[in-house]
């Protein structure tokens, strides 16, 4: 089962489960939330994501132990790998760490989300369903894999939307990676700008990209702040993106056994900077973005420190810029498409396998 928390894609790994347990002859039924299933399983799966969702996971494990007593609650999934004695706390029977290795290399069961008929494409193939109207992909360094030429010339042979969910290295941007990249259809390029350092490559990746005919308002940059960096370290990186002519997607970073959102300050930032760089995403940015439109790189430009850069322009000013912005292709292409997730696939479903 998926716990209620917020996404928006599906739980591939129950959907490997699931083909699992098929295969083996179960019943299996996914949902999300907590929720009467209809019978009696054998077994309830439930999935987690980040350590600071922990609280809808304890919810649902709670539940389901209290509605099906006679059912064995398996907990697995990112935050019970991460956080397995905490991940106990739930009151489940037993929390699993890591991949389950019988599933990890089945094909995901599709049949369970709704309106996904059966039959296949090509070959990355074997996960593509005719209906999608996205491919999505979750790899973190896509270009580090070997195979990556086949992989973006069968993503080009099936023509279908991509998305680079998880970025690409722009340290590895070469000619030939961008020719491919430009027979690929995609609305935003993502990458990440983490350190002063590879200022250098990130500037590069923009201008081999764009001379091979990607516009640069498709390339968005996530930016790292909050980690070993400082304040005028982030107003730098953002500084250079906006003159580069790309647009940077601050990332907050958040130590990765946090049970709290938000809540890690690092001690080269206060609680006062973090909150400027809040305030100044909600109205100097777009979608929580800073696209590179002539006011903000402007004041950006003109700026000499960090807290000039990201004070705030007075009221009304936004709403003047934004008129301004929606009259160009290209704010109205920043203004829809640098937010982090898209599309409208919700869930509300949870994994169990019934013998």
């Amino acid at each position: 089962m998926e716990p209620d928390y917020y996404t928006r894609y599906p739980p591939l790994g129950l959907l490997k489960i699931s083909t699992l347990h098929k295969s083996q002859g179960d019943y299996v039924k996914l949902v999300r939330g907590n929720k009467d299933v209809g019978f009696e399983p054998d077994m309830v799966y439930v999935t987690s994501l980040f350590t600071y969702s922990w609280e809808a996971v304890h919810d649902a494990v709670k539940f389901y132990k209290q509605r099906y007593p006679m059912s064995k609650v398996i907990l697995g999934g990112i935050y019970a790998s991460l956080l397995p004695d905490h991940a106990a706390l739930s009151g489940a029977d037993e929390v699993h760490v890591g991949l389950l290795p019988d599933a990890e290399s089945l094909r995901p069961d599709w049949d369970l989300i709704p309106d996904r008929p059966s039959g296949l494409l090509f070959s990355i193939k074997h996960l593509v369903e005719p209906s999608h109207k996205k491919v999505i992909l979750w790899d973190n360094n896509i270009l580090g894999n070997q195979n990556w030429r086949e992989i973006f010339d069968d993503l080009a042979a099936i023509g279908k939307v991509v998305d680079f969910n998880q970025g690409v290295d722009a340290r590895l941007i070469t000619d030939e990676v961008a020719m491919k990249l430009k027979k690929i259809r995609f609305t935003t390029l993502r990458m990440a700008y983490d350190y002063k350092g590879i200022g250098p490559a990130v500037k590069r990746a923009i201008e081999t990209l764009s001379l091979y005919g990607i516009p640069k308002r498709k390339l968005v940059f996530y930016t790292l702040f909050n980690y070993i960096d400082t304040p005028e370290d982030f107003f730098e990186k953002v500084r250079d993106l906006l003159s580069w002519g790309a647009t940077s997607y601050p990332m907050r970073f958040e130590p990765l056994c946090s049970l709290k959102k938000n809540a890690y300050v690092s001690p080269n930032w206060s609680k006062e900077d973090l909150g400027m760089v809040a305030a100044a995403r909600r109205v100097l940015g777009f979608s929580g973005a800073f696209p590179p439109y002539q006011g903000l790189l402007k004041k950006f430009m003109r700026a000499e420190s960090f807290e000039e850069a990201f004070k705030l322009w007075p009221r009304g000013f936004k709403k003047r810029m934004a008129k301004r912005l929606r009259h160009t292709s290209s704010g109205e292409h920043i203004a829809s498409k640098t937010m982090r997730f898209g599309g409208n696939l919700d869930w509300r479903q949870v994994a169990i396998s019934q013998h």
